[in-house]
């Protein structure tokens, strides 16, 4: 296992953390374990770690690691394993991962099972699962790491609360894919999951070479927070002010300033651009 690499991201200084951090260290005794101490390191050291001739680069950690890792191997022949022991583990989950069971994630890395998957990129940003252009990204500006200390996935929520009696930006929306042209906050996914373990973009497969994007339209943030329940408990999105389509490229902007999360982690504002590769990233998974 002289082959691989792992990128442990030990961010949440709690007592599971540091269990956490034991384990992910005792099952990698015989390969390269890099600590990450700050925003972004993950990516330089995946980057390096290609570089240095290393097949297998192990994302140990959440979505925010995950993404960090494969924006250091992307476009490389490099192949991501996923150790998930973050607050959330959604790409870990929609690859079929046992995410409550770290040695099964080991033996699947190292195994042999390779699937390849498509790579989306917002500007010139790559992301796994999801990205969202509004709401999702403001909770995610507006929640401080002291609340998802405390409270884990449930400071999401809080901050939602917190941002829900505002009124939402005014959306652009650019596609040949859609007739619509305006909306109040824009979904776009990778696969079927979205916060967790609700599959929220019906359609969606990782390997189609399509982005699924759900886009609501001029509503209120409470309006939107009511149609969000809608959207994972309904077979099908057939609600007016939501529209649900399938493209290759999309363009949102705003005249206002609007933040862009990709994976959980903000990486800017408007105008964003996105697109995706087709089955470009190799990963382990089960098989």
């Amino acid at each position: 296992m002289n082959n691989t690499l792992i990128i442990l991201n030990p961010a949440a200084h709690s007592e599971r953390a540091q269990r956490q951090q034991a384990r992910v260290e005792s099952l990698a005794r015989n390969c390269v374990v890099c600590t990450t101490t700050y925003v972004g390191e993950a990516e330089s050291i995946a980057r390096r770690g290609v570089a240095e001739g290393f097949d297998k680069i192990v994302a140990a950690g959440g979505d925010g690691t995950t993404n960090e890792v494969v924006n250091g191997l992307a476009g490389t022949e490099a192949t991501l394993g996923l150790l998930p022991i973050g607050t959330m583990n959604v790409f870990a989950t929609e690859l079929g991962l046992p995410v409550n069971d770290l040695e099964r994630c080991w033996k699947i890395i190292q195994g042999k099972n390779i699937r390849s998957v498509d790579l989306p990129k917002a500007n010139q940003k790559y992301f796994v699962q999801l990205a969202g252009v509004g709401l999702d990204a403001q909770v995610v500006k507006e929640t401080s790491a002291q609340l998802k200390r405390n409270f884990g996935p449930l400071s999401y929520l809080i901050s939602a609360a917190q941002i829900a009696a505002r009124q939402p930006p005014r959306l652009f929306i650019k596609s040949e894919d859609t007739s619509i042209d305006e909306g109040s906050f824009v979904l776009v996914g990778n696969g079927r999951l979205y916060g967790g373990p609700f599959p929220f973009f019906k359609q969606a497969a990782l390997d189609d070479g399509l982005l699924d994007v759900i886009v609501f339209k001029r509503l209120g943030y409470l309006e939107i927070i009511k149609y969000l329940q809608d959207v994972v408990f309904s077979s099908e999105i057939r609600v007016p002010e939501v529209e649900y389509f399938q493209t290759r490229q999309l363009h949102v902007e705003s005249e206002q300033t609007v933040p862009v999360e990709l994976d959980g982690e903000l990486v800017g504002n408007c105008p964003v651009e996105f697109s995706v590769q087709n089955r470009s990233l190799k990963v382990l998974a089960p098989r």
